[in-house]
């Protein structure tokens, strides 16, 4: 009797139904040729009560629902779940699923409803997506099942918690590494750059592909394939690329959801695997006022799930960033030239200054490329019309800050250092570009 009453729910049917007799009633009490239909309603009422109820609960049967969940979720994508639900009773339910979804999101009104036949089964699919990482835990999933006369409802609950792990942005990883193996990386914004004479080492004949230098048609081949043949010549291999993130309090920055960090992480990922792919070493450096991690660049099996792994439990400790222990680091445990690929922030010429004497040391022994945002919600107020006083010195404030930036690009650059000032929705393709570039220069 207890679950009974527990998992015994009403619908607004029925209220609309109680709504209708007591209007006839009402009626009744005025004119009393109403009382008799309002009388003959409220037994019809209370025998479809029964009906619905022995429809319901007496009945064998259930609606059971499970969870397709992967077991990990990309961070800061659409990442898909699926709920399966089959209705074993002998007639066609209405259902309303909720699914308990994790605290992170901060959803508090997820329902779907559907229709389902008997003995039949449904499968509905929604996307999350997760904008910090970490441990996300599903609860249960409730069903609400009411049948053909729809004036009650009978909770089902399938306990269904499970725990998810929250990774940087594979789902981006892979799309460009298949962009890269089929050849494809200018359909995601990555520029094709022209080579520097051809001083690397042959690799392979291959057919034509759009953009390829047709100076280097090999014009044996097509004969003989009766098709446009092209030489390849491979990238030098085995040099180092690392990818430094700065973990101070400047990259809990918020964007679209993530945070400067989370940004820096994802095009971290998918740079270090764009890196294995054309057969250099990758490696992971995190700091702040300490030096967090190290993932020494190796090309060796199982890489990048170490790089994943390292880069999944990072998270900023809102300290102010020293960057001394990265040069140490870069001086003394890392002897090999290598390409340093910096994911920092800076706001002003000054916090700059502070660190220049750091980054100076890193450019003499590394390629160095110092990574950095642009503030985008300033654009909006810079470009805005300024129709009175207050218009007029927001939108100064807004270009000097845009200035300072620029400023800080020509300030890295005059010491030796390269820069990259970026919005954050294009870190990674800029990244990318800008390695593949150095790449075809023959200067990382």
């Amino acid at each position: 009797m207890v679950n009974f009453i527990k998992n015994l729910f009403l619908t607004p049917r029925l209220f609309w139904a109680l709504s209708l007799v007591g209007t006839l009633f009402l009626l009744g009490y005025f004119f009393p040729a109403f009382f008799s239909p309002g009388l003959g309603a409220l037994l019809a009422l209370g025998g479809l009560l029964i009906a619905d109820a022995v429809m319901l609960f007496a009945v064998a049967g259930q609606v059971e629902c499970r969870r397709e969940a992967p077991g990990r979720f990309s961070n800061g994508d659409d990442n898909a779940v699926g709920l399966m639900c089959r209705n074993t009773l002998p007639w066609p339910l209405e259902i309303e699923v909720i699914d308990e979804l994790p605290v992170q999101f901060q959803v508090r009104d997820f329902s779907r409803t559907f229709s389902l036949p008997p003995g039949s089964g449904k499968t509905i699919s929604y996307t999350l997506r997760p904008t910090e990482r970490g441990v996300y835990r599903f609860g249960a999933i409730h069903s609400y099942a009411s049948g053909p006369i729809g004036l009650l409802q009978r909770r089902f609950s399938s306990p269904a918690g499970q725990t998810v792990k929250v990774y940087p942005s594979y789902i981006q990883m892979r799309r460009y590494e298949l962009l890269a193996i089929s050849n494809r990386l200018s359909e995601a914004g990555i520029k094709r750059i022209r080579r520097l004479g051809h001083t690397m080492e042959f690799d392979q004949i291959r057919e034509y592909v759009r953009g390829d230098d047709y100076r280097t048609i090999n014009w044996k081949a097509t004969a003989r394939r009766h098709a446009l043949m092209v030489n390849h010549y491979q990238d030098e291999r085995s040099q180092q690329v690392y990818a430094a993130i700065n973990m101070g309090r400047v990259m809990k920055m918020p964007f679209a959801g993530l945070t400067l960090l989370d940004y820096a992480i994802n095009a971290s990922l998918v740079i270090s695997n764009i890196a294995l792919l054309k057969q250099d070493k990758a490696g992971i450096i995190t700091f702040s006022n300490r030096l967090n991690s190290l993932v020494e660049a190796q090309r060796r099996p199982g890489q990048m799930n170490r790089i994943l792994e390292t880069l999944y439990h990072q998270e900023t400790d809102f300290l102010e960033t020293d960057y001394r222990h990265l040069a140490g680091l870069m001086g003394h445990q890392i002897s090999r030239r290598s390409l340093v690929l910096l994911f920092s922030n800076f706001e002003t010429r000054n916090a700059l200054k502070r660190q220049l004497p750091f980054l100076q040391s890193i450019a003499a022994r590394h390629l160095l490329v110092v990574i950095f945002f642009e503030n985008t919600g300033l654009t909006s107020l810079a470009t805005a019309p300024a129709t009175n006083l207050r218009n007029i010195y927001v939108r100064t404030i807004a270009n000097q800050f845009q200035y300072e930036k620029r400023l800080i690009v020509k300030e890295l650059q005059r010491h030796g250092i390269q820069a990259i000032l970026t919005a954050p929705e294009n870190l990674t393709v800029n990244t990318i570009n800008h390695y593949l570039y150095l790449k075809a220069r023959g200067l990382a």
